[in-house]
């Protein structure tokens, strides 16, 4: 039995789609099209991979077994492609990398620089992806690694295809005007008749405003809801409210600044590839170097405002985690990016 690799896509794809329309657009064929080469991949097979209900279809054990296999035979086809591109010595190759929007600002154009200087020969493709979104988009080959963050809920899906690697522990802090600005870590209590900004209505951030104000014993009044961190900065900036945010998220062009909070409230932010197949060198070396910048990472600390970093230099949040040992599966506390 031969099995034809196009068609080993399309079917990793249907698993993680979840509809053929959707395969086919992504792959810009016709519905038909993949309809009729998953007909092929059945007979091919001479299992029954797809069980079809009317116009929809959905993946039997069978199916999904060859799914999983198919992502591992795609990853070493592209590792060895990669490889042989790369025989001169040279690590050389496209490598996908995600992340949400504070790791790529703090963390992956510091990385993306310093790989130009050191692997000229490695295309590194950045998107910004939102952590809920990162190890579905994973899973289906859409990335080789992502920077993701796990959520302080314990909502983070796990998985056995996905392992993770520790790169920071990063602190939920009080963002306030400059002027109550305080060594101390506040209690969210005295913030009761304060005014609050957060994020847009149903996302992890109002969520967590919402539900830490509510167990210090209030409810936040909103002044404003901004579907950026800039914004939402600058209106603290202004003196026009405070907020919670995770220290990466803080950027320190605003001037703004942070207190800890007396009950600690972290998140984890870590880096996740497939747990079934092999990265390719350039891959390899990405991932290595995303370690050693982590590693690196400067620690401000809380209650500092912009003009009192180190050198005057803009700073970075983010503590870093021991990361001896690789992690299967999500860890189990974190924040919205």
């Amino acid at each position: 039995m031969r099995l034809n690799t196009a068609r080993l896509e399309m079917l990793s794809l249907l698993d993680s789609l979840g509809t053929v329309r959707a395969v086919a657009a992504a792959l810009h064929l016709s519905p038909s099209a993949v309809s009729a080469q998953l007909a092929v991949l059945e007979k091919e097979t001479r299992a029954e991979l797809l069980r079809r209900s009317g116009r929809r279809v959905q993946l039997t054990t069978a199916g999904r077994t060859l799914a999983r296999h198919a992502r591992v035979i795609l990853d070493q086809l592209k590792a060895a492609e990669a490889d042989l591109a790369g025989s001169t010595g040279q690590p050389a190759g496209p490598v996908r990398l995600a992340a949400f929007s504070s790791a790529v600002r703090t963390m992956v154009i510091p990385l993306a620089a310093r790989l130009r200087q050191a692997y000229p020969r490695i295309d590194l493709d950045v998107t910004e992806l939102d952590p809920q979104a990162s190890h579905p988009a994973l899973r289906r080959g859409d990335h080789d690694i992502v920077v993701t963050a796990d959520f302080i809920d314990g909502s983070m899906p796990l998985h056995p295809d996905v392992r993770t690697i520790p790169l920071l522990t990063d602190a939920i802090v009080l963002v306030v005007p400059p002027s109550q600005a305080r060594d101390a870590p506040a209690e969210l209590a005295d913030f009761a008749e304060a005014a609050w900004s957060t994020d847009m209505p149903g996302t992890y951030l109002s969520s967590l405003v919402t539900s830490t104000c509510r167990k210090a014993g209030f409810e936040p009044v909103v002044a404003g809801r901004f579907a950026s961190y800039e914004l939402l900065l600058a209106h603290v900036e202004a003196g026009l409210s405070v907020s919670l945010l995770p220290e990466l998220a803080v950027d320190r062009r605003y001037h703004v600044a942070t207190r800890p909070l007396r009950r600690p409230l972290t998140r984890h932010v870590y880096a996740a590839v497939r747990s079934r197949s092999t990265l390719t060198a350039a891959g390899q070396i990405v991932l290595d170097e995303l370690r050693e910048l982590a590693r690196s990472t400067a620690v401000p600390a809380a209650g500092r405002t912009p003009a009192s970093a180190p050198g005057g230099a803009p700073a970075v949040a983010g503590h870093l985690v021991a990361a001896a040992a690789d992690r299967h599966g999500a860890p189990p506390a974190a924040a919205r990016p």
